[in-house]
């Protein structure tokens, strides 16, 4: 299993962290607190011009804009912190997907020789007579299976990996496409594939988990559509 946790590249110190870690220590030493802001109110009041006393509503006006702003501050730390949670959970989910097959919003998959490839044909409210074509990188179909009968909803399929003579295909990326008899006219129908994942990179608060699926490169985490494989029927 190989995780990568691309926030932990990014906060590797390099020659000079030690002198911007100063550097924002003195920022934030330069910046007025809670305390700093009623100690200038306190001095406002106190040397005020007594015939022009400082106005009630503009005192709160400014009490108001003060403790707004402290809260939005205070708001946006916890909402930082329940990202890194939710991000940290996030990547624990998906470790325990590796080794494991998902399915993928896409009806290409990957076959190594010798293997099988699993799918789904989206079939809808019902269809008969459902032909799928497995096609190589070149479009040209090496094998056709048929699912006889009415079919509905979510349909599995499983190809051997087998072409129509018998023998086992090149280790490559695979098209499966589908079309059936959908009332009296034959219609293309969508078909999802099922692929292995190698590893998981860890996402941030900006990047997507994504899963890198053998032989077809990474996926966003939120694209796989159910974990594990079906048994054909």
């Amino acid at each position: 299993m190989s995780l990568i946790n691309n926030d932990y590249y990014s906060g590797l110190q390099f020659a000079g962290g030690a002198a911007d870690s100063a550097q924002a220590a003195e920022t934030k030493k330069n910046m007025l607190g809670q305390e700093d802001f009623f100690s200038l109110l306190t001095q406002q009041l106190a040397y005020q011009d007594p015939f022009k006393p400082a106005d009630n509503s503009q005192m709160i006006a400014q009490m108001t804009s003060f403790a707004m702003s402290e809260g939005v501050s205070e708001m946006s730390t916890q909402l930082t912190a329940l990202t890194e949670v939710m991000t940290s959970n996030q990547a624990l989910q998906a470790s325990t997907l590796v080794g494991q097959k998902v399915l993928l919003p896409s009806d290409v998959g990957y076959v190594e020789s010798g293997d099988s490839l699993d799918g789904i044909v989206v079939a809808g409210e019902s269809a008969s007579n459902i032909r799928i074509s497995i096609e190589n990188d070149k479009g040209q179909v090496v094998r056709t299976i048929n699912l006889d009968g009415v079919q509905k909803g979510n349909v599995p399929f499983s190809w051997d990996g087998l072409d129509a003579q018998g023998q086992a295909v090149p280790t490559g990326r695979y098209t499966v496409k589908v079309n059936a008899l959908v009332g009296a006219a034959r219609e293309d129908l969508n078909a999802l594939t099922f692929a292995r994942v190698d590893s998981v990179t860890l996402g941030s608060a900006t990047t997507p988990t994504m899963v890198n699926l053998a032989g077809l490169g990474g996926l966003p985490l939120n694209q796989v559509l159910e974990i594990g494989g079906r048994k054909a029927v």
